[in-house]
C-alpha cells in the first residue's frame, strides 16, 4: 500500500482524487473501472490514505498514526468488503458488511471508507441493497467500487457514482519500469510491454513468470517451423496446448505480435521497429517468403479465432483452422536452418 506519488501513470485520476481531498468535495461513491492489474486497488488505497490522514495531506503524510495504520492494513475506518463465493457478491455480503455497519460513526477519522473489489460480481439483489445506502449515505461514508466491467451495474448505481476509467499506460513508461525496477533486459522488456498492452500489473506478472517463458518458447518454435510441419504435427501441437493448459488467448496474443513484426519488417526493413528483436533472422526470412495479402489473411484469421473462442467454439477446432491458415499462407525452408546460421 502506498501514496499517489508511487503509482505509475493515471495522472488525471490522481489529480481528481487529490483535489477532492484538498477541497473536501468528496463524493459518497466512486467507481474505478479498468482491467485487472491496472492499479485500481492501489488508487483506491492511496485515496483512502489521503482521506484518513490526520494532517490532511492530499498525498498522505505517511507519518501520522492514521497513515501508519492504513499502511499496515489496520485502520478501523477502512473496510475491505469480502465475499465467500468466488463468483458472486451476495445480498448478505452487502447487508452485513456495509448496510449494517455504515451507520456506526467512524472510530477515529472524519470518513468511513469501504472498498469493494470485483464489484461487478454483485448480484442484482446485492446492488439493490447497496443502492439504498448510496441514495441516502451518511455524510462520512465513502464507497469505492473496483470493477473490470462497469456495464455489469444497474443504471441506478451508475447514475449515483463518480465514474473513473483507468487507461493503458504508455509503452515507454511500462518498459522503463521493467528495466529500472526489475532489471529486465531491454529486448525482453520491450516484448513484455507489447504483450501487456499498457497494463503494468500484467507486464510485471509475465516478466516474473516461468510459465510465460515456456509458452513463449513453445509458440515461437511453432511459428518458425509451421511452414514445414505436417497435419499430424499441427494436431500434436494443439493437443499440447490443451494438455499443458496453455492459455489459448495468450498464445493468440503472441501470434498476433509475431505477424505484426513480420508485416512491419516486410514494409520497412527496419529491425529497430521489431518487438521480437532477438528473432530478427527468423522474422526477416518469413517476411521475404510471405506475401502481404497472406500476412493480412493470417492476422484476420487470428482475430476471427479469438472471436470463436470467446463464443465458446471448440478450442481444438478453432486452433486447427488457424494453424492450417498460417501454413497455407507461409512459404519457406525449415526455420531451424536460420537458427543454425544465427549461431555461426
Amino acid at each position: 500500500m502506498a501514496g499517489f506519488e508511487e503509482i505509475l501513470g493515471h495522472d488525471s485520476i490522481k489529480r481528481h482524487l487529490q483535489r477532492a481531498v484538498e477541497t473536501g468535495m468528496v463524493s459518497h461513491a466512486y467507481i474505478l473501472n479498468g482491467e485487472d492489474g491496472m492499479g485500481k486497488k492501489s488508487l483506491a488505497c492511496a485515496f483512502a490514505l489521503a482521506l484518513l490522514c490526520e494532517n490532511r495531506k492530499a498525498e498522505g503524510c505517511m507519518e501520522c498514526h492514521a497513515c501508519r495504520q492504513v499502511l499496515s492494513g489496520n485502520h478501523p475506518d477502512l473496510i475491505f468488503v469480502t465475499h465467500e463465493k468466488p463468483n458472486s457478491i451476495g445480498v448478505d455480503d452487502v447487508r452485513e458488511q456495509i448496510n449494517d455497519t455504515i451507520r456506526i460513526m467512524p472510530y477515529s477519522s472524519s470518513y468511513k471508507i469501504y472498498i469493494i473489489d470485483e464489484s461487478e460480481k454483485m448480484t442484482v439483489q446485492a446492488q439493490n441493497a447497496l443502492l439504498k445506502t448510496i441514495e441516502e449515505p451518511p455524510s462520512y461514508g465513502v464507497l469505492i467500487l473496483l470493477t473490470t466491467s462497469q456495464e455489469a451495474f444497474l443504471p441506478t448505481i451508475l447514475s449515483r457514482c463518480i465514474k473513473l476509467k483507468l487507461k493503458p499506460l504508455r509503452d515507454e513508461m511500462v518498459k522503463n519500469y521493467l528495466m529500472e525496477k526489475l532489471q529486465t533486459e531491454e529486448n525482453d522488456a520491450g516484448m513484455y510491454t507489447a504483450f501487456a498492452q499498457g497494463n503494468l500489473g500484467r507486464a510485471i506478472s509475465i516478466a516474473a513468470s516461468e510459465d510465460f517463458r515456456i509458452m513463449l518458447q513453445s509458440v515461437l518454435d511453432l511459428l518458425k517451423r509451421i511452414g514445414q510441419m505436417d497435419i499430424s504435427e499441427l494436431l500434436d501441437y494443439i493437443r499440447r496446448i490443451k494438455e499443458d493448459k496453455l492459455d489459448a488467448e495468450e498464445c493468440l496474443d503472441l501470434m498476433q505480435l509475431w505477424y505484426r513484426d513480420v508485416l512491419i519488417y516486410k514494409a520497412t526493413q527496419d529491425k529497430e521497429l521489431l518487438i521480437f528483436k532477438g528473432e530478427c533472422r527468423a522474422v526477416e526470412d518469413i517476411s521475404s517468403r510471405c506475401a502481404y495479402d497472406g500476412l493480412e489473411r493470417i492476422l484476420d484469421t487470428i482475430t476471427r479465432t479469438r472471436m470463436r473462442l470467446n463464443s465458446n467454439v471448440n478450442m481444438e477446432l478453432a486452433m486447427e483452422f488457424l494453424l492450417l491458415s498460417m501454413k497455407e499462407n507461409y512459404g519457406g525452408r525449415n526455420m531451424s536452418q536460420v537458427n543454425v546460421k544465427e549461431g555461426e
